[in-house]
């Protein structure tokens, strides 16, 4: 018989604003499941990213279904893991795990299918031709893979740690073929931005816990569109620059509600409704004013 009651959770850092556990509560009562999801923030234990591995085995210990995993973790725990999706083996980063019934655990990513699913719903018609990418984290590797899949041209990667970017890049072009990515040093924003089509960025700059913008706002100008994956706050202070500079902008609730209703999925084996998760967080967000 399929079961009816679940217990998942995240890890990470500086978690505690996140929705995650409002949307996969909000449909497993949808669905008629007892369905727990708890929050389980590295900072609040006063232990560093490097511990995924420990709090993945007393998940595991615990009875948990599964986890997501996001900031700083996701590269981390693959070490620790039993077995990896391919999606998440070519990134290199796992943002969901599953436990099957001995207690193995696969990772898998579904950043790369929840941030596809967010662009094409929200910017359908943007050129994809040159795209500036910053960060080159976990989150930067599913969003430069989903962009590359959706049929983007060309993928410049900046990020603060120089040789992150360059091994990103790397593994774009091991992956989509000699060309489609390159690296670059932040000093050289101002001339990329200049002919660039669009900017993601995959930082946690512009999150709860680490405001602020990450590039120069007279960077900005009406020809780039801006896709932003932090979600809270829902409008970061580069949208709202972006936006006021011109940009056509996404945010970044869109990719947490597809990610999430396909890490419900796998969590569970039942699909889940995007069209109702989406009201969700419009309602989430609304009600606590989206700081």
């Amino acid at each position: 018989m399929a079961k009816d009651s679940y217990l998942v959770g995240l890890i990470g850092s500086g978690i505690g604003p996140s929705l995650s556990p409002a949307l996969h509560e909000r449909e497993a009562d949808r669905q008629g499941l007892r369905y727990v999801y708890r929050l389980i923030d590295i900072d609040a234990l006063g232990v560093p990213p490097t511990a995924v591995g420990d709090l993945l085995r007393a998940a595991r210990d615990l009875g948990f279904d599964g986890l997501n995993i996001t900031h700083p973790c996701k590269q981390h725990v693959i070490g620790h893991l039993d077995a990896l999706a391919p999606q998440a083996e070519a990134l290199g980063a796992v943002n969901t795990v599953v436990f099957d019934d001995e207690g193995r655990t696969t990772g898998h990513n579904t950043d790369v299918t929840g941030f596809a699913a967010s662009f094409a719903r929200g910017l359908p018609d943007a050129p994809l031709e040159r795209i500036v990418q910053l960060g080159a984290g976990g989150a930067g590797a599913a969003v430069a893979h989903a962009t590359l899949n959706l049929g983007a041209g060309h993928v410049t990667v900046v990020d603060a740690v120089p040789d992150r970017a360059a091994d990103l890049a790397a593994s774009l072009n091991r992956h989509f073929g000699h060309g489609r990515a390159a690296h670059a040093a932040a000093d050289r924003l101002p001339g990329l931005l200049t002919t660039a089509d669009g900017i993601v960025h995959a930082t946690p700059t512009g999150m709860a816990a680490h405001p602020g913008l990450p590039l120069p706002a007279e960077l900005l100008h009406p020809g780039l569109w801006v896709a932003e994956v932090v979600y809270r706050p829902l409008e970061t202070e580069l949208l709202r620059t972006a936006r006021a500079r011109g940009c056509r902008t996404l945010d970044g609730g869109g990719m947490a509600v597809f990610q999430a209703a396909d890490a419900f999925q796998l969590f569970t084996g039942r699909e889940a409704d995007a069209a109702r998760m989406l009201a969700d967080i419009t309602d989430l967000t609304g009600a606590v004013g989206a700081k």
